[in-house]
């Protein structure tokens, strides 16, 4: 696909841009976005479905432009090398054993607590403490860290707003299996957009998904700053952080808003699980 539009742009789709190609040896490059006039090879997806040729077979109806719909600028053109037909020949199969009967087994509501707050508001000491609790109580749990993803699923994705886009995404799919399979998942992620935590909830059954904003102010969660984190985003040495170079988007309407001043870590992890309690009392 050749951009030639302004500034860095990501293909549509999953997954991602494949791979750029360079103009001048026509080798394949790695990449995650192509500048303005690089060229790339990516798959799209469309909302609704349209006719085309492979360009090679038609160039008329094998190459296409995109479109910027709120300026209508044209930022990019591409062309068709073939289709893709996973959607046909992929189903859903059928199990004996379901959420149901796992869940029933464990004698607990599965349930995915999604703990959401800026870096160093304490998300993963309450998530670990909350953990502790009710594997002490005979609870089947597992705890997703944001850093400890990092290490392996979402090794590969960096920190643009893409990336933590795609980084949500994986997360909630996995959290989603979990749940399927009977466990109470504990999601510990700074998780900034309202629209990836929305996705999120809408990947769940409903009531399954527990938003939990961990509210502690940015000039005390600097104050902490357990990585050093803000005083290297403070001085531009980390781009994109979250609550100086990047947006934090508040929850509008958690299930349970934690406020972390004045209070202890323990504390707030036994009312997250008086939570789950009333919930298990209200099946």
């Amino acid at each position: 696909m050749l951009r030639n539009g302004d500034g860095q742009r990501q293909c549509d789709g999953h997954p991602p841009l494949k791979h750029q190609v360079n103009i001048n040896s026509f080798v394949r490059e790695a990449a995650k976005s192509l500048q303005m006039n690089e060229v790339g090879v990516c798959n799209i997806s469309t909302q609704t479905p349209i006719a085309f040729d492979a360009y090679t077979d038609n160039r008329a109806t094998g190459n296409f432009i995109i479109v910027d719909r709120v300026t209508n600028a044209t930022v990019g053109a591409g062309l068709i090398d073939f289709p893709l037909r996973r959607a046909d020949n992929v189903h859903w199969h059928a199990l004996e054993v379901n959420k149901v009967a796992r869940s029933a087994m464990k004698n607990q509501l599965p349930a995915v607590l999604w703990f959401t707050g800026l870096s160093g508001s304490g998300k993963s000491t309450i998530a670990n403490e909350l953990d502790r609790i009710l594997h002490a109580q005979g609870k089947h749990t597992y705890l997703l860290d944001g850093d400890n993803v990092r290490h392996g699923l979402n090794r590969d994705l960096g920190f643009t707003e893409e990336d933590r886009v795609e980084n949500i995404r994986r997360v909630a799919e996995v959290a989603k299996l979990m749940a399927d399979a009977g466990l109470i998942v504990l999601v510990s992620f700074i998780s900034p957009f309202r629209d990836e935590r929305r996705m999120a909830r809408e990947l769940m059954e409903e009531g399954e998904f527990i938003e939990i904003f961990v509210d502690t102010p940015i000039e005390e969660c600097a104050r902490r700053d357990p990585k050093g984190l803000y005083e290297k985003a403070l001085a531009g040495k980390i781009a994109n952080f979250t609550g100086v170079s990047s947006p934090y988007e508040t929850p509008e309407n958690p299930e349970l808003h934690i406020r972390t001043v004045g209070h202890e870590p323990t504390d707030l992890a036994l009312a997250v699980e008086e939570f789950l309690d009333r919930r298990m009392e209200g099946k």
